[in-house]
């Protein structure tokens, strides 16, 4: 649903406010009443521009400041909409995408970036604790919630433990419950890494995002019975729809 451009309250052009902190509450209200919801589209800088007579460079700048709130987000080639609230994911235990996105209320979404059978690089085979070379599945996904992109998971499976794993449909099989189901491979443990990254041109266009926004990368190894790794798991998760965070005791 796109939004009305209209808004009833006026800019006042003799106040010490900066025009573009005018502009940024304006639609801050909007959203934060309920009157714009999660999933709109706003109005383009074009018609804000002409609608209340400012720069490109004000609008620009208002707008700039909803997205550093997390309250909007940009989608390259289809506009600015209104953001779902932050997702808050605690560091407490391994939990599918598909999983956590129903117990929030969002209807979960992927799609196959690419799925292939590939000989394992050596940084990834130590992780594994293979041999460099030996056969990996590698399956690159995109993540939704409600249509919105929310992170990439690239997935690097040994293919010895799921042969012919390629032969399913991922966009619509959770690939957790087809390593259960059908190759009896459940996960019980995982270990890994988070830091900061910029996005590349390849991620931010698919994400929704610009070059060079902020992400949070989560390298992950886990375990069946027995701590036999299974997968390594490299996750891109937006940075401005993600909060994690760990519950500590003193």
């Amino acid at each position: 649903m796109t939004v009305s451009a209209t808004l009833s309250e006026r800019l006042d052009r003799h106040s010490a406010v900066p025009l573009y902190q005018q502009l940024y509450e304006r639609l801050r209200k909007k959203i934060i009443q309920g009157e714009w919801r999660p999933g709109d589209m706003l109005p383009t800088e074009t018609e804000l521009v002409e609608q209340f007579g400012l720069s490109r460079n004000v609008v620009r700048q208002a707008l700039d400041e909803l997205v550093q709130e997390g309250l909007i987000y940009r989608q390259r080639g289809r506009g600015t909409f209104v953001a779902h609230p932050t997702v808050e994911q605690a560091l407490v235990r391994v939990i599918s995408f598909t999983e956590d996105m129903r117990q929030r209320g969002f209807t979960p979404g992927t799609e196959v970036l690419s799925a292939q059978v590939l000989p394992a690089p050596p940084e990834i085979a130590a992780q594994l604790g293979l041999q460099a070379g030996a056969e990996l599945v590698r399956i690159e996904r995109l993540r939704l919630a409600d249509g919105e992109p929310m992170s990439i998971e690239v997935s690097h499976l040994i293919h010895t433990l799921c042969p012919g794993i390629l032969a399913y449909d991922f966009a619509h099989q959770p690939l957790r419950e087809i390593l259960e189901r059908v190759y009896d491979l459940r996960i019980e443990s995982a270990r890994q890494t988070i830091r900061a990254i910029a996005a590349t041109p390849y991620l931010a266009e698919r994400l929704g995002l610009e070059t060079g926004a902020p992400l949070l990368f989560i390298e992950r190894v886990s375990y069946a019975s027995g701590q036999i790794p299974i997968e390594f798991l490299q996750i891109y998760h937006r940075g401005d729809r993600y909060v994690l965070y760990n519950e500590l005791r003193g």
